[in-house]
């Protein structure tokens, strides 16, 4: 296959994956085959108890075989990269056996399609008419995505069954149970960028268990934004900052490795599909601008990692300025306190570009205005509060109009 019948046919298989963002999956609505006779019923209800306990171990088995799973059917994709055969039947029916019913359940609970895309890729790669390199990044990184979603579904569980204790604390080691999952995707980021995500996270993890400890429900509430808004920040990091992010990365090969460029914009579209949630709510062009710039429709030759990550930057600044907004709105409640937390974790997902654009001393004032507004809210210090959005805003404004 010719470099250009491959790369035709990577935009054809991109148009279905594309198509399928803006579908219903007809199987995550159907209704459960519920008919029977009023005996079988009464029969049903007789044995709930016991067939809810074995949900739940059963439910228990299958969180530890996820990652092990994921884990091997990724390993056999990445043998394109290395122009080895794949056994793409062996994907399918570890996918479909035991992977499909988690990413399904997410699916109907985020209005997504990642069943579609994920089945769509793989039957590509096993025709033979998307690159298996890129395959891997599509079921890579939309998996990601899955275990992602599944950590926040974790934390409304916790919300809503606070006050029992023992549920509570089993639902948060399942949700550290898919963030172990994602773990080296954050310790990869940390590498690159001299972060420290992952020591973040588990401070967030440890707020949360403390939290459950002392019955302190918006302790709790502020250690799932330290965790959610920190994987975000990992999410960027990988696609769209300058340098280390894939389309900075795809833009550097494109002149002279077109092919291995095309599987960096398809990572870059992979990882960027976690943040697309929260992007597309509140910056909805900033949003068509990097799904466009990654989309494997486009020319990866063109892509624009100075255009990508200014939209990241005005997005992010945006998502900021909302929060904020919601906290001076919520004055006196918990909330005014959750998303001035939020407002200032939005703002630390792009501290490296604030400080690229507008040099440390700027960041560091950003960053003390952003700790000390939130230290004003809780104390209920409204006019210190209200003074200090004030500067905060005017920075905010700035790089949300920045070109």
């Amino acid at each position: 296959m010719t470099l250009r019948t491959k790369i035709m046919s990577m935009f054809i298989i991109s148009s279905l994956l594309l198509a399928a963002c803006g579908q219903n999956n007809a199987s995550n609505n159907a209704p459960e085959n519920n008919t029977g006779n009023s005996e079988q019923t009464e029969n049903a209800d007789n044995q709930n108890t016991g067939n809810e306990e074995n949900s739940e171990e059963e439910e228990a088995e299958a969180e530890a075989e996820f990652g092990e799973v994921y884990k091997e059917a990724v390993s056999e994709l990445a043998k394109a990269q290395e122009d080895q055969e794949v056994d793409y039947d062996k994907v399918i029916e570890l996918y479909n056996n035991n992977l499909q019913s988690l990413v399904q359940k997410r699916d109907g609970e985020f209005e997504e399609n990642i069943d579609q895309q994920i089945t769509t890729a793989l039957q590509a790669g096993k025709e033979g008419s998307m690159d298996g390199a890129v395959v891997k990044q599509i079921f890579d990184k939309l998996m990601q995505k899955v275990f992602y979603n599944t950590i926040k579904h974790e934390f409304t569980e916790i919300s809503e069954n606070w006050g029992n204790t023992e549920e509570v604390t089993a639902e948060v080691e399942e949700a550290k149970e898919y963030y172990a999952i994602l773990e080296s995707t954050v310790e990869k980021r940390d590498a690159a960028y001299g972060t420290t995500m992952v020591d973040t996270i588990n401070g967030g993890f440890n707020e949360i268990e403390s939290a459950i400890e002392n019955n302190d429900e918006i302790g709790f509430q502020l250690g799932k934004q330290v965790v959610d808004k920190t994987l975000m920040k990992t999410f960027y990091l990988a696609a769209g900052a300058l340098e280390n992010g894939y389309a900075s990365k795809a833009a550097k090969e494109a002149k002279e490795h077109p092919e291995k460029a095309k599987v960096e914009q398809a990572e870059g579209w992979a990882f960027f599909q976690s943040l697309t949630g929260y992007l597309g709510k509140h910056a909805p062009e900033e949003t068509e601008l990097i799904e466009k710039q990654f989309s494997l429709e486009s020319d990866v030759a063109k892509i624009d990692p100075e255009a990508v990550n200014k939209a990241f930057i005005r997005g992010f600044s945006k998502i900021a300025l909302h929060e904020y907004e919601e906290s001076e709105e919520n004055w006196g409640e918990d909330k005014a306190v959750i998303t001035a937390l939020e407002g200032a974790l939005f703002v630390d997902i792009i501290a490296d570009d604030i400080k690229r654009m507008k040099g440390e001393d700027a960041y560091s004032t950003l960053n003390d205005q952003t700790a000390s507004y939130l230290e004003a809210v809780k104390a209920g210090e409204k006019e210190k509060a209200e003074e200090t959005l004030s500067k905060i805003e005017t920075t905010l404004n700035e790089l949300a109009s920045v070109k």
